[in-house]
């Protein structure tokens, strides 16, 4: 499990969000060298736990010594009590994938001796230091078929360049003329059996759990996203890109959507630790997810609507607009519900996400016992946009709604004298006036907190 932790700590910023089907992305993750220095610092701390638990096989064999003649030795309980990493680098390989690099490792044994010369048996104890140990493994990072992330080493590689062992026990002086032969033996040992650890642990470890990775969340009871990879991770030498497939979808009725993901620009920049380049892909996905589900409807009532506003939903205040209103149904509360004829679909450009929505406004009037009688439908059309920036490691961003524009779609008191123009005069004078200072004010993207040594290019210059 340890060699496991290491390397999704190396890999957990391009991976973790690793999430089949789309040709572009809907979200794009980009990882450079500063992100995984970042992961480097929690890797590091687990790989030293793990290369300590190393199982090394007994040693055993002759050496010839001048004059005493030829000695059997066996080290057997070889126990591995430190392994020391003073020096590593995660890098970026181009077209393959991360280099894990360590050098100058020290690694300290402890183990039993027992040796037989002539008709001479004895054994002790020994302590062996391993000194200037440099590994390099490199990940090759892919995809399977279900859009998973895979990752093998394709190249590993160990060198020791000094070991040093000290017998300790009755007539040790004597074994410790051929500790350079056991030495040699060590070397041997060591440096077959870590690539060959750290293979088996990504295969054992690393890969089974990557396969255990979702690949869709639930957004909540009506839609999920699929953030699936598209394509295998592509390293240069500069960043890691990670392609995710960024789809929502309806939970109730998951059908493919009637349109496919634009192309993804992303910038070349490379300078902060992580970025994340957005489509618009994912948030008209959304959108048809939601209306698909028969979601996108919304209910206004007067209870709504902040007491310190003096206009209220109600017949008096409509019969300004159509006067049988007060005369029909005299003083009666009023609920409007709102509703899409279909899906709704934003753009995102450098200048933030524009939208041309068009909503559905019908009106009812509410009887005392709760019974609804309908009054008349509305069409509305306009243009919202919104712009997204990160300050001071928080996310900001502000709206804008353009002219709306009203029509009279039926009408069950009367069409003659509604005063359509007057009503969207008001509700252009309301939105800019009332609604989007407040909007704006209390910043509704404040919420979202970022880790400042973390930051976060500004999203509306690295999506499309």
């Amino acid at each position: 499990m340890g060699v496991r932790s290491l390397l999704v700590a190396s890999t957990v910023l391009a991976l973790g969000l690793a999430l089949s089907g789309a040709t572009n992305p809907g979200f794009v993750v980009r990882i450079t060298q500063a992100g995984l220095d970042y992961a480097k610092q929690h890797g590091v701390a687990v790989l030293e736990k793990e290369l300590a638990q190393l199982k090394l096989q007994d040693i055993s064999g002759e050496s010839r010594i001048p004059v005493l003649g030829k000695v059997r030795y066996e080290i057997s309980r070889l126990n591995l009590r430190n392994f020391q990493l003073p020096y590593s680098q995660i890098s970026l390989v181009p077209n393959e994938g991360l280099q894990v690099s360590i050098s100058n490792a020290f690694a300290e044994l402890d183990g039993n001796w027992r040796v037989k010369l002539r008709i001479l048996r004895h054994h002790g104890s020994f302590n062996l230091n391993v000194e200037h140990v440099y590994i390099k493994t490199t990940l090759k990072l892919g995809r399977d078929d279900s859009g998973k992330p895979t990752v093998d080493i394709s190249a590993c590689s160990t060198s020791i360049s000094n070991v040093r062992v000290r017998f300790s026990g009755k007539l040790s002086w004597l074994y410790n003329l051929f500790s350079k032969t056991i030495a040699s033996k060590f070397k041997e040992n060591l440096e077959g059996k870590v690539c060959e650890t750290l293979r088996s642990s990504v295969r054992r470890y690393l890969q089974p759990y990557l396969q255990t990775v979702p690949v869709t969340a639930n957004i909540d009871a009506v839609a999920g996203i699929d953030y699936s990879l598209t394509a295998a991770p592509v390293a240069t030498a500069q960043f890691l890109n990670v392609d995710l497939k960024g789809e929502c979808f309806s939970r109730a009725q998951h059908t493919p959507v009637p349109f496919t993901p634009p192309a993804l620009a992303v910038p070349p920049e490379h300078d902060r630790m992580v970025y994340f380049g957005v489509s618009s892909y994912f948030f008209n996905t959304a959108s048809f997810a939601y209306h698909t589900a028969g979601a996108l409807i919304f209910e206004i009532t007067d209870t709504m609507i902040p007491k310190d506003i003096e206009f209220r939903l109600n017949t008096s205040t409509f019969a300004a607009f159509l006067p049988q209103l007060d005369e029909m149904y005299p003083n009666m509360p009023m609920k409007f519900s709102l509703s899409a004829p279909s899906a709704p679909f934003l753009s995102i450009g450098t200048n933030g996400v524009s939208l041309q929505p068009v909503v559905d406004i019908q009106a009812y009037a509410i009887y005392p016992n709760g019974n609804l009688a309908p009054l008349f439908l509305l069409g509305l059309t306009g243009n919202v946009s919104a712009t997204a920036d990160v300050q001071s490691g928080r996310m900001v961003g502000s709206l804008a709604v353009g002219r709306m524009k009203l029509t009279l779609k039926h009408s069950n008191v009367g069409t003659g004298t509604f005063k359509v123009k007057m009503m969207q005069s008001i509700m252009n004078v309301v939105a800019s006036s009332i609604l989007l200072p407040r909007l704006n004010g209390n910043n509704l993207l404040g919420g979202m907190g970022l880790l400042e040594q973390t930051p976060l290019r500004s999203l509306h210059q690295f999506v499309n």
